[in-house]
């Protein structure tokens, strides 16, 4: 492991290829930086376990409920229930029944979902 800035990307791209030279492990891969308040910089490059990719998916609103959370009828017939994303929260977008939404899903648990965008 190799110890780096954080936020620097010349400074990342250094300790990039000092990992590289050094043979811990090829850098490829997308890669991880962890918080280390024993570290020298403070941070830590490690690489990460690939990790899964979101499902998007589209469909319509059919029942509100409580909390910010919506009963959403998918394209290819399956109901999830789903929750407004923290962007969508934050700007104040309002949805009701009918409205067409785009999804994200975990493929771990596929009756729930993030609603992360209002189509039009």
């Amino acid at each position: 492991m190799a110890a780096v800035r954080a936020g620097n990307p010349a400074v990342i791209k250094s300790a990039v290829k000092h990992l590289q030279k050094r043979a811990f492990h090829k850098v490829d891969a997308p890669c991880r930086i962890h918080l280390a308040l024993d570290a020298p910089f403070g941070v830590f490059f490690s690489p990460s376990m690939s990790q899964e990719q979101p499902i998007e998916l589209e469909g319509t609103i059919k029942t509100v409920l409580p909390n910010t959370m919506f009963r959403v009828m998918l394209d290819n017939e399956h109901e999830v229930l789903a929750h407004i994303s923290g962007k969508m929260r934050k700007h104040f977008v309002r949805l009701t029944v009918g409205d067409r939404v785009r999804l994200e899903m975990s493929p771990y648990d596929l009756t729930k979902a993030r609603i992360t965008y209002r189509l039009k």
